[in-house]
């Protein structure tokens, strides 16, 4: 998923817990194999493919979690859509070449082809149908969410009683520390993301970042995020990053981006409303501000 997975459980021994890891592993890469857009045989890329001309069949599983990421486009107003892939690599391309920026026509021009109301989903045949010629979706916004998610229910399923997975920041912990504590988790300093600002005990949560350091480009000594805004095609400014808690990981790693799209005001407003999610983000100036219910240490 071109990210680092680091995988911690409490077991009785170095054997069990061994044992416990790799299972989470396989279960990562059997998923990585499902969504992958780097490999040409994956269900992501057959749906893509496929676009414009006849619906692909899939695995329930893909076709569930298309279904709870057009949920998720829908909370959103589009902030969040998996349909970006039409833009990810010819517009964006975050590496060292990139020495300006698309002007926004282009960009606009580009960006028709987002929108998740053009994904046609049969539940009766799990057939997925991208409607344009030329979409494309990616699971970039989720994926590695997700993969935690069902790499933690494995190994509850498997009776192990508390660890962390964390998919590069976007991380799922359940149980206890061997000391009977919860587990202490440190919420990156955007400006030195190897610091933590802040730190929470957490059990049975999963806490997601989607930040402006961990992928971006400098021109004219502007920093550019790598989060890309669905309706013009172009980086989000103004804030440096998003910090989600929620019960459930892939849920956290959706919501972390489209709030960076919709700004503090909506964005907070958005978290608000729903039970059991919880929000952190800074501005560009290093001003803090919290959904309801967070109390910084």
């Amino acid at each position: 998923m071109g990210n680092n997975f680091t995988i911690t459980v409490v077991a009785e021994n170095e054997n069990e817990g061994n044992k416990s890891i790799n299972l989470a592993i396989e279960e990562i890469r059997r998923i990585e194999k499902l969504l992958t857009t780097y490999k040409e045989d994956s269900q992501t890329n057959l749906i893509n493919e496929n676009a414009g001309i006849k619906p692909v069949n899939v695995d329930p599983e893909v076709f569930s979690l298309i279904e709870r990421c057009m949920g998720i486009s829908k909370i959103t107003q589009g902030a969040f859509d998996i349909s970006y892939g039409s833009i990810d690599k010819s517009l964006w391309n975050f590496d060292k070449t990139m020495t300006k920026l698309p002007d926004a026509q282009t960009a606009l021009k580009m960006v028709h082809l987002i929108d998740y109301k053009n994904i046609i989903l049969d539940k009766e045949n799990t057939t997925v149908f991208l409607k344009e010629k030329g979409m494309r979706i990616g699971f970039g916004g989720i994926g590695k969410g997700y993969a935690a998610e069902m790499a933690k229910q494995l190994l509850l399923k498997n009776k192990v009683q508390s660890g962390i997975i964390n998919a590069s920041g976007d991380l799922s912990a359940w149980g206890l520390q061997p000391n009977g504590k919860k587990w202490t988790i440190g919420v990156a300093d955007p400006d030195s993301p190897n610091a933590a600002f802040s730190y929470m005990e957490i059990s049975n949560k999963a806490v997601a970042t989607s930040g402006n350091y961990e992928k971006f480009v400098t021109i004219n000594g502007k920093k550019y995020s790598h989060t890309i805004d669905p309706k013009t095609g172009l980086p989000i400014t103004g804030i440096k990053s998003v910090t989600i808690i929620a019960s459930n990981a892939e849920f956290a790693d959706a919501m972390a981006t489209p709030i960076a799209v919709m700004g503090i005001k909506a964005g907070l407003f958005l978290i608000d409303q729903i039970p059991d999610l919880y929000c952190i983000i800074i501005d560009d100036n290093n001003k803090i501000y919290t959904s309801k219910n967070i109390n910084l240490k």
